[in-house]
């Protein structure tokens, strides 16, 4: 098992308990977590990714222990191991589209995937040298795809990625995230509202607020 999350609960500060289904998951399956606004979803995932602790409960990704790891060490085996695609893309305004990538090799002490590669197989290679703040909402997404992937991540955690899109672009979205979490043998953990995406990932658990 790649991925499990084990009696997980959370409390945000003055708030009620959530309590967490568990999650178990294999290298190259993928994964829906549904719940409405404010159910705790992004929270989970937000576990899942290591930048939350959880008040109980543990997290193993490829037999390491999250809830163990502190500080540098954390942040090192994330940026290894985990891809997260933001519902609003975090790219450095500064950088062009390909040094946005490189960023990402530098931090993570790892290879991972030939950029130039990457970028075309989103079909954003044209893009490369453009800012960022030129780029459409599409293609800023696409971007924040290919840096999830950069590293050859084990596992992709993508928040909400379709909240924005027409019917046909959520469809692409999510097919584009399973072909890559297969091509490079990745769990794929997608946290949505959107119940257009259960057509495309059938497992599924639901996060309900208390």
């Amino acid at each position: 098992m790649l991925l499990e999350a084990n009696s997980l609960k959370y409390a945000h500060s003055g708030q009620k308990v959530m309590t967490f289904p568990d999650v178990k998951l294999d290298a190259g399956e993928a994964l829906l977590i549904l719940g409405k606004s404010g159910s705790g979803k992004t929270t989970l995932l937000n576990i899942l990714a290591g930048l939350l602790a959880p008040i109980q409960g543990e997290v193993i990704l490829d037999g390491v222990k999250l809830t163990s790891l502190q500080g540098q060490k954390l942040d090192m085996f994330r940026g290894k191991n985990i891809g997260i695609v933001f519902q609003k893309p975090h790219l450095v305004a500064a950088l062009p589209v390909r040094q946005n990538l490189e960023l990402v090799h530098f931090f993570s002490k790892k290879k991972g995937q030939d950029i130039d590669q990457l970028l075309t197989e989103l079909g954003i290679h044209h893009k490369a040298k453009s800012s960022v703040l030129t780029l459409s909402e599409g293609e800023a997404q696409r971007v924040s795809i290919a840096r999830a992937l950069a590293n050859s991540p084990k596992l992709i955690l993508a928040d909400e990625p379709t909240s924005s899109l027409d019917d046909e672009n959520t469809e692409n979205v999510i097919q584009l995230l399973k072909v890559q979490a297969a091509k490079i043998g990745a769990a794929l953990v997608i946290v949505t509202h959107d119940h257009r995406v259960k057509n495309q990932v059938s497992n599924y658990i639901e996060v309900k607020s208390a």
